[in-house]
């Protein structure tokens, strides 16, 4: 078998650390992506295929270019994985100007770079996947108490979609979809300064799911039955009644 190789962004933890193992599993080599190179490195030194630690903080768009430039070239590379991003809870009128802002350059700028650089590359090749991190956030129509997180999300699950019918009318073999998971049990609760209060699944059944998915070519991953009824539901509540509601359970997230 030829050398398959997935950058995974985010791989230091949670959901990107669970699919960087998820994908070694099946042969590949990866290319670890995040700010904590210890991390990184523990986790590398744990998988069984050749793993390559990249320390990069993906909220600057500069340090997006330099993780392409060391790959660009790189024909092996397969898989992509936009997986690093963070959120925040609090009134949009409270939250910190420069987290807002941090928040949209690695939640959006750094996906539509990394996408738009190795989707060049991969629609040439005629073959890879990308693989982007929305959430279920993003096929709601707002959150209040969350309002630049599930803005940022719902960027990525448009871009997304607008993308893949792009590659469709070209009758390209690349595929890029997206994942819309519920809770997961990571540690963006704590990143985020939020305290939810319905459990959520594992970053291992998240992970596991969103790769074998992506392989399957599904174009919205959405992991668990309760939260895809959950998603439809929403399309049939009067959008003011749904934001009223919405309102109320993310204030009862904060700390």
């Amino acid at each position: 078998m030829s050398k398959r190789t997935a950058i995974i962004t985010g791989a230091s933890s949670g959901i990107g650390r669970q699919m960087a193992i998820d994908l070694d599993l099946r042969g590949f080599d990866t290319v670890l992506v995040a700010r904590r190179k210890d991390r990184l490195e523990q986790l590398a030194s744990t998988l069984n295929h050749d793993s390559e630690v990249f320390e990069c903080d993906l909220s600057q768009k500069n340090e997006c270019i330099r993780l392409y430039e060391a790959y660009k070239d790189r024909e092996d590379i397969l898989v992509l994985i936009n997986n690093a991003g963070f959120g925040q809870v609090g009134a949009f009128e409270e939250t910190p100007l420069d987290r807002d802002l941090s928040m949209i350059d690695t939640n959006i700028v750094s996906v539509h770079v990394l996408t738009k650089l190795f989707l060049r590359d991969f629609t040439k090749r005629d073959k890879g996947y990308i693989l982007n991190v929305s959430s279920t956030a993003g096929l709601l129509p707002a959150g209040p108490m969350m309002s630049t997180y599930y803005a940022t999300k719902a960027y990525v699950k448009s871009l997304t979609l607008a993308i893949n019918e792009e590659l469709a009318q070209k009758h390209s073999k690349v595929w890029v979809c997206a994942l819309c998971p519920g809770p997961v049990d990571t540690e963006f609760n704590e990143v985020a300064d939020a305290s939810f209060s319905i459990s959520g699944i594992s970053a291992e059944t998240c992970a596991k799911t969103a790769i074998r998915e992506m392989f399957m070519r599904k174009l919205i991953i959405v992991p668990g039955a309760a939260i895809k009824a959950g998603t439809v539901a929403s399309r049939i509540i009067p959008t003011r009644l749904y934001l009223k509601a919405a309102n109320s359970f993310q204030t009862k997230k904060v700390k």
